[in-house]
């Protein structure tokens, strides 16, 4: 088999078999196929798409690519949730022990973030003790008894994807559905899990900008779960607005506890118990959405979901006092208000915009190397559809420069104020197949 009859043939739009997919990836991830013949049918795929059957046999070759997560020792139906990401995204820190708090096991490999916060790792560390440095033996026996536990990312996990992203990355070839919807499915499978929920993020925060693209990426990665024996389903939820009102490690990780104690941001509970909801009956626990959710309320309202949480982090090191005071985790020297020019309703919150602002005070990583300050932030005082009076707070900056003019500048360029306006929709569309 050579190479070049392969681009060749997805060049014509024609259907690539299961060995020439297999070819491709092997020879790519051991370097026998140059870049420049990579990145050639990578441009083949973004003209001319792939089938289901195609997508499905390029994600299962990057799963078999590197190491593969054997999770069988667990028990039950494990879960697990993916987001494309988004600006104020708090809901794995209040997911994972919600669900597990009902019996649904979690067993959770995550990574540190680039961009505006840090990733679920790097949120977690903002208590004091806790990391995720643990083996493999350890974390199968945490989830068995506890039904929750968060481990760092394989090193040898979907190596073919990593060097294929690294390529499209430089090739103009990431805005492909079926090279975006294989990349996220193959490390989920590769992770174990026996079902996946998925939350495609649309709107001006989000990868995809549009409702139309992100149903087309939902649709796609649904399929290719579906296809290779993993239930899996998806909601496009919004993401025009930072999700919460949160934006910052130790900020976000108080959210959560506030969340688990029925004293969250209302999008985000709301956010949680739909996505919880899809988790706990793809996991067996319920017959159906309404039993899940009743099942999820229920472990707010009494107390189980924090008390999960507080387990979570005491058997992975962390001082879990902080569940009963959030005061002891990291704090910003100054709390700086962004008050209101005049009055109306917040008309919009560009959520990528106060991502850059939260960044600049070091809530996130520019790049793989910068170091995070896990104590500051922003946290919005109002969001879209909300009245506001002039010289009312709209956000409060927590920083450890009492300087902030440039984080003040963007922030303010991000909001709009108008005379009307209305809260927008939270969650568009569900997609199961």
């Amino acid at each position: 088999m050579r190479m070049v009859d392969v681009i060749e043939k997805k060049r014509d739009g024609k259907v690539l078999t299961i060995e020439e997919i297999q070819f491709f990836i092997d020879g790519y991830t051991k370097g026998d196929i140059p870049d420049y013949q990579a990145s050639s049918l990578a441009m083949a795929v973004y003209f001319q798409d792939m089938n289901d059957d195609e997508r499905a046999a390029l994600t299962m070759a990057m799963v078999n690519s590197g190491d593969v997560i054997d999770l069988s020792n667990i028990e039950g139906i494990k879960v697990d949730k993916h987001s494309t990401g988004g600006v104020g995204d708090t809901t794995t820190l209040v997911l994972a022990p919600l669900v597990a708090s009902v019996g649904v096991p979690v067993a959770k490999m995550s990574g540190r973030g680039l961009g505006h916060t840090g990733g679920t790792i790097d949120k977690l560390e903002s208590v004091e003790g806790f990391h995720v440095e643990i083996t493999e033996d350890k974390f199968t026996k945490l989830v068995n008894e506890s039904k929750v536990a968060v481990i760092g990312q394989s090193g040898n996990l979907t190596p073919a994807d990593k060097k294929l992203y690294g390529l499209r990355d430089v090739t103009g070839t990431v805005n492909s559905i079926p090279l975006i919807a294989s990349s996220i499915m193959s490390k989920k499978i590769a992770a174990g899990a026996d079902a996946i929920v998925l939350d495609v993020k649309t709107g001006n925060g989000a990868f995809m900008k549009t409702i139309e693209e992100a149903e087309a990426l939902a649709h796609a990665m649904v399929r290719i779960g579906n296809n290779v024996g993993r239930k899996t389903m998806a909601i496009i939820s919004d993401m025009g607005q930072p999700l919460g009102n949160a934006i910052g490690n130790a900020l976000e990780v108080k959210e959560a506890i506030e969340t688990l104690q029925g004293k969250g941001p209302k999008d985000l509970t709301e956010l949680v118990l739909t996505l919880g909801s899809q988790m706990v009956v793809l996991g067996g626990k319920a017959k159906d959405l309404e039993e899940a959710r009743a099942l999820l309320k229920e472990a707010i309202n009494n107390g189980s979901a924090l008390e999960r949480f507080k387990q979570f982090l005491e058997n992975q090191d962390g001082d879990s006092s902080v569940v009963y005071d959030v005061n002891r985790l990291p704090q910003a020297t100054y709390q700086i208000e962004l008050p209101a020019e005049t009055d109306g309703v917040v008309t919009e919150i560009i959520a990528n915009e106060i991502g850059v602002a939260s960044m600049l005070l070091g809530a996130g990583r520019q790049t793989k190397e910068d170091s995070i300050d896990l104590s500051v932030g922003i946290v919005l005082n109002k969001k879209v559809g909300d009245r506001v009076a002039q010289g009312e707070s709209l956000l409060t900056i927590h920083a450890n420069r009492e300087q902030v003019d440039d984080v003040i500048e963007k922030s303010r360029a991000s909001i709009s104020i108008s005379d009307n306006g209305s809260a927008p929709t939270l969650v568009h569309k569900v997609i199961t197949e």
